[in-house]
Parts: structure tokens; C-alpha cells; sequence
């Protein structure tokens, strides 16, 4: 199925932004695949950014640029298996990349520029996702001048290459340049990552022209400097010893990722297994997701035959493109209601065929998607709110949902045929961190080790209302006599709230004591960055994000408070 209507204006702001492409209408990144090394070319086509108004000079990037990123890793991830190691470099002459856009940002409302560092960062975390768990090894051959958001890609990669020709530099020159941070963990990475000595970063930060040379290796911003005359030579030579140190298969036919069948219309997004229903007026959208409707096989065999259509995968697909549709273009809809729909021991028995074949290169990557998809949901600065109802079927992989909420209602009937359920399976323990590299459950509890020693016994059990809340799986469980009225009170208090606030609030109780690079990269980005965002040194009329490229300078209120 195809987009059939485009939703009305009442339920989402300006032209709807699709995130589904293919390699055959990329206008900025060109794919070559030459046995185990995979070559990511940017080659930024400056008048085809994805909103009008601007040009994407230098090899500068809007959120069209990453749109195609995106794909094309999914891409090298499933079709391509026998890809090991992945370049990432400039088509252009003495220009890998000069970062996102200067004017797409200057002329962005704050939702669009935060929307849009948020998947920018998640692509980037995607790819340490994928070193960390897939065997893909990524290798930034900047061959010219690399600059903010450009350097932050590099800084994403496992190795970084810079051409030593006495002109190209990295750099980090948001903060001298346009009064705001680098927006992608540019700093965080420099730190945590690259352990870039405190005092080099500082000035490395302040310094708009950037490190070049022997300079730049010795600080640690690169792993190498290489001549102009020897490195291309030297990036494919370690390309393929990084090739060498992965697990991906040889000689392996991949999965095409075919079209989702999708139907958008003024009610919502629909697909086979996923549907976002809008309410615009409760400012809310009810996300219902679906088992499988019948048993698939097991064997991975006929779970390769599958493809793309195996549950998990086309269900993780849907999900994943129903989140970044709604961040992006729904930025009013502020509370997704979270549900559930099927058998659960059709969900359970598609977990059981994920933890029997998890080794499989391709179960590993629909793992490693399911993963990563979850993520989204805690990063989005959406409510999230569970409701288990007659008919749901939270187990195992689709418990997730629950786990990830910030509040589970959950009905309580004393009709037994009709009284839903949750179940938990192995994969709840360890399958799916969050960007704190901990399960959902862990960050429940508190990795309090009694507690999940206790959750963990009831694998494979259906847990009805009770006994699902006696273990602390839900937030309350209401009976049938106040069950519409207390989900109507709570869904009517919480979008009578700031929505400011609300997303200061979930990002703080969603993440508790245990931290990681990638979680600090989101708080610091929400906390400094969105700030930053809203106050006149940056997007004021004499802001230096406003006045660059128009030869006037900045004008600051100097004030430190």
C-alpha cells in the first residue's frame, strides 16, 4: 500500500516529512560495495535541501541528508551482510563535511532544530550500536576540511583518517562561530570517547579554524594523518584489517528491505502490524501495535525465506517509522497511548525463535533494530502511557512498550476469558538496553538484584492484573467500574501540563543512576543545547546564529548568571 492522503493540518505542522527512501533517489550519498568494505560518498546536491530557503554549500547537511544516512546503513546492516567495514567519505575535493546547515538552522523553529539534532544523534549512536553489537567496524577518511557536525560523524566512527595536505582541519566551531554547541555529542565524544585531554579540547573548542596535521593526531582528535598521495591506499588497506577483526558472514546473500505497506490519512499513520491513531483535539495519539496472526516458523531457514516480511523485523520497521513520523511532523501531540493487540503466545513464540538464533547474523541485526527502535521511544519527548486491556497481548518483545512508559494502567476483571495479561520472556533480561546500556527492567528496579531475581521467575507465566501489580509491572489496576474514568482523568490531567516541564520531568525519572556516553550526549543536548537554543545570543534578532554569513557581527548580552 501506498501514502493515500496526506494528514490534515489539524493533526500534524507543514509538509509532511517521510522518512522512507532507497539507494535510486538519493540526491546526497552514493553507496559502492566492494567485498568486505562498504564506501559511504557524500556528495550534498546544495540545491536540494529538504525545506526551501536555503543551500546546502560545503557538503553541509539538513535533516534530508541524514534522512538518506539512515537508510543506508539499515541498508548495508540487511542487504549487504557480507559488509564488514564501512568508509565514510567526501566525493568533493578538500571537503569532507562542513555540518549541518547554518541557515536551515537559523531559519528552523526551536521544535524542528531539536527534532533534528535528536535522529541526527540517534544515527550517530547507531552506528557505535552497530560496532558494539553487529561486528560493523566504520572509518570516517575525512579527505578535506571536516567541521562540526561533519567532525561529530567522524567522531562516530570507530577510526578517523585526515588527509594531511596543510589546509584541511577538524573542528568544533559552534561555540566561537554561532553561540550554541555542537548539537550531535561532539563534546561528550571528545571526552568519554576519544579522552581528548581537558585543556587541548578547550582550546580546540574555541578555536573556529580547527586542529590540522601531526597537531591533531598528537591531541587525539585523529587516529592518523596521511599524505595526499597515499591516502586513498591507506584507507582501503585499513578498511580491510578493520574488516578483518569483525564476525559478519562471507559469501552470505542479504535481505532486501522492501517498501512498508503504509496508508497515511488524515486519522493517522496505518500499516499491517503498526497503528497511530490521532485525537488532535486531547492533543494524543493511541499507537497499537500487533502480534503476528498466526504461528511463523521457527527454522531459520524459513525464517530467512520470510525476509522482511518476519514479524519481528516488518513489526520493528513499522514501529520505528510510525515514531519518527509522528516526532517530526505531529510536535502537538504531546501523549502517545501505548496498546497492544493478538495473542501473546504468538509473541512469545517469535521471542523464543529471536533467542534461539540470536547469533544469526540476521536475527542479530532485527535484534539489534528492535533495539535500537525501543530507544526512540526513550528519547521521545512524548508521555508514553500504557493501557492493558482486553484483547493486548504485552509478552516479551512487545512488553518492552510497557516497560518503556511512563505510566502502566492495567484492567482488572473478574471475567477470567477476558481478563488480559502480561508475560515476560528471557529476551525482557538483556535483549533490548537502553542508551544506559541497562534493560528496562534494571532501570525499574534499580538493579536491585532481589527484585529481578524475583520478576525473572515468572518467565512464560501469564500474570493477570494482581499479580502482574504485586510484582511492580504496573502502575495501578483499576476495576471495570473505574477504569474509563480514572484513564479519562489521567490522560486530561497530564495534557493540561507545561509540555515544557513535562519533558524536563520524564527525561529525569526515565533515567536513573546508572549512566552512559550516550545518555549524557542526550541529557547535556537537552539541557544546555535546547536552551541555548531559545535565548537571543543564538536565534536573537543579532544572535551569531542569525547574523552569520550576513558579515555583521553578533551582538551578546554578556551577563553570566
Amino acid at each position: 500500500m501506498e501514502p493515500a492522503v496526506e494528514a490534515s493540518s489539524t493533526a500534524r505542522s507543514g509538509p509532511l516529512v517521510d522518512y522512507q527512501t532507497r539507494p535510486d533517489q538519493y540526491a546526497h550519498w552514493r553507496l559502492a560495495i566492494a567485498g568486505p568494505v562498504a564506501t559511504l560518498s557524500l556528495d550534498v546536491q546544495e540545491d536540494r535541501g529538504l525545506r526551501p530557503g536555503y543551500k546546502l554549500k560545503l557538503n553541509s547537511y539538513d535533516l534530508g541528508v541524514d534522512i538518506e544516512l539512515h537508510d543506508a546503513l539499515q541498508r548495508i546492516r540487511f542487504e549487504h551482510p557480507e559488509v564488514r567495514a564501512v568508509v565514510l567519505t567526501s566525493a568533493k575535493d578538500r571537503i569532507f563535511c562542513s555540518g549541518a546547515n547554518i541557515f536551515m538552522l537559523g531559519l528552523s523553529s526551536h521544535a524542528w532544530k531539536v527534532n533534528f539534532c535528536k535522529f541526527t544523534n540517534e544515527t550517530r549512536n547507531s552506528l557505535e550500536d552497530s560496532t558494539r553489537h553487529s561486528g560493523l567496524k566504520f572509518l570516517a577518511a575525512c579527505n578535506g576540511t571536516t567541521a562540526g557536525g561533519g567532525y561529530e560523524l567522524a567522531l562516530a566512527c570507530d577510526e578517523i583518517i585526515l588527509v594531511d595536505d596543510r589546509s584541511s582541519a577538524v573542528s568544533l566551531p559552534e561555540v566561537p562561530m554561532l553561540g550554541v554547541l555542537p548539537g550531535t555529542g561532539g563534546l561528550t565524544r571528545l571526552t568519554d570517547k576519544r579522552k581528548v585531554r581537558p585543556d587541548y579540547a578547550d582550546i580546540f573548542c574555541t578555536t573556529s579554524e580547527g586542529i590540522r596535521g601531526q597537531r591533531a593526531k598528537q591531541w587525539r582528535l585523529v587516529d592518523e594523518v596521511v599524505k595526499p598521495a597515499q591516502f586513498t591506499d591507506y584507507v582501503q588497506h585499513r578498511a580491510l584489517e578493520l574488516a578483518a577483526q569483525s564476525d559478519r558472514p562471507k559469501n552470505t546473500p542479504g535481505i532486501t528491505l522492501t517498501p512498508l505497506p503504509r496508508v497515511i490519512d488524515t486519522a493517522g499513520y496505518h500499516y499491517e502490524f503498526v497503528d497511530a491513531q490521532f485525537d488532535p483535539g486531547a492533543r494524543r495519539a493511541t499507537l497499537t501495535v500487533s502480534a503476528p496472526p498466526h504461528s511463523q516458523t521457527t527454522d531459520i531457514t524459513g525464517i530467512l525465506n520470510l525476509g522482511a516480511r518476519w514479524w519481528p523485523l516488518q513489526m520493528a520497521r513499522e514501529l520505528d517509522d510510525a515514531i519518527l513520523l509522528l516526532r517530526t511532523n505531529n510536535v502537538e501531540i504531546g501523549t502517545w497511548v501505548l496498546k497492544t493487540r493478538g495473542t501473546a503466545d504468538l509473541v512469545l513464540a517469535a521471542d523464543a525463535a529471536l533467542a534461539q538464533h540470536r547469533s544469526h547474523w540476521f536475527v542479530r541485526e532485527v535484534i539489534g533494530l528492535l533495539r535500537r527502535t525501543f530507544a526512540r521511544l526513550d528519547v521521545s519527548s512524548r508521555t508514553l502511557f500504557t493501557l492493558v486491556e482486553p484483547g493486548s497481548c504485552f509478552a516479551g518483545t512487545l512488553l518492552e512498550l510497557a516497560l518503556a512508559a511512563d505510566r502502566v494502567y492495567m484492567l482488572q476483571t473478574e471475567d477470567a476469558a477476558a481478563a488480559p495479561t502480561l508475560s515476560l520472556s528471557e529476551l525482557n533480561f538483556g535483549a533490548y538496553p537502553m542508551v544506559t546500556h541497562i534493560t528496562r527492567l534494571e532501570r525499574r528496579f534499580y538493579q536491585d538484584a532481589a527484585a529481578l531475581e524475583s520478576v525473572h521467575s515468572a518467565v512464560g507465566r501469564a500474570l493477570a492484573a494482581t499479580e502482574a501489580q504485586d510484582f511492580g509491572l504496573v502502575t495501578s489496576a483499576p476495576d471495570e467500574l473505574d477504569w474509563d474514568d480514572e484513564i479519562r482523568i489521567a490522560l486530561e490531567e497530564r495534557a493540561s501540563l507545561s509540555p515544557d516541564a513535562l519533558t524536563g520531568l520524564e527525561a529525569n525519572l526515565r533515567f536513573g543512576v546508572t549512566e552512559s556516553m550516550e545518555s549524557r550526549i542526550f541529557g547535556r543536548l537537552s539541557a544546555w543545547q535546547n536552551w541555548i537554543f531559545t535565548r537571543p545570543n543564538a536565534v536573537g534578532e543579532l544572535g551569531a546564529l542569525k547574523v552569520y554569513g550576513t558579515g555583521n557581527k553578533a551582538r551578546f548580552n554578556w551577563e553570566r548568571v
